[in-house]
């Protein structure tokens, strides 16, 4: 079990704090806003009405001792940044920041944020990736140079092992796993045989993964 602390439980805010408390964890949601902290309360462990802005009041929910800390302050561009300086200033070991923008993520990893994210960015490009080919199931963006594609097994696949595909060799891609129903293969071998609805989940760069979703549109 790991500790977190959320600041803003908006839409995002809330759903990261539900989904990680669901997991098991403890998770202490913190927002400004009275009717939005009643609301998540059930559903976390503690849930907090504070000014994030306020270096005093945050020193005082004892942050520094939590795994993770998540900014996820929705418009108030200040209000992100000074929460996300705070709980730096306060010594907290990863601090992880939701992101407007292109600009907004420059200004958070300048004053120390660990990682930012970029929700609706990155929902806006697995859509898109998604309705490329019918048999695109997930899309996953690791960095600007690798991603991970989950794409239904296709026509021409099927009963044929990974030797036979040669992916590595035609995209430069790495199959990871087969999903075949409730079960996962890890790490298949070069015998493995793809079959109908097969799941095949690939790692490479991402010109190509783009070279094998543009065979799988074909």
């Amino acid at each position: 079990m790991k500790s977190f602390a959320i600041i803003g439980c908006g839409r995002f805010g809330s759903a990261v704090a539900r989904t990680l408390h669901e997991l098991g964890n403890e998770v202490l949601a913190i927002d400004g806003d009275p009717d939005v902290v009643e609301m998540i309360s059930p559903s976390v462990t503690h849930a907090i009405q504070a000014d994030v802005m306020d270096e005093a009041v945050m020193k005082e929910l004892g942050l520094k001792n939590f795994d993770v800390v998540i900014v996820s302050i929705g418009t108030d561009l200040q209000a992100s940044i000074m929460a996300t300086l705070i709980v730096k200033e306060l010594g907290v070991k990863h601090v992880v920041t939701k992101a407007q923008s292109e600009l907004h993520g420059k200004v958070l990893r300048k004053i120390g944020a660990d990682k930012v994210i970029y929700p609706e960015r990155d929902m806006g490009v697995r859509v898109a990736h998604n309705l490329t080919s019918k048999s695109i199931i997930d899309y996953i963006e690791l960095s600007p140079d690798y991603s991970i594609l989950e794409i239904r097994s296709l026509e021409r696949w099927w009963g044929k092992t990974l030797s036979d595909l040669r992916l590595r060799n035609k995209y430069g891609v790495n199959v990871m796993a087969i999903k075949r129903g409730d079960q996962v293969n890890v790490s298949p071998g070069p015998n493995d045989k793809i079959e109908i609805g097969d799941i095949l989940v690939v790692l490479g760069s991402t010109d190509e993964i783009a070279k094998l979703e543009q065979k799988a549109g074909d």
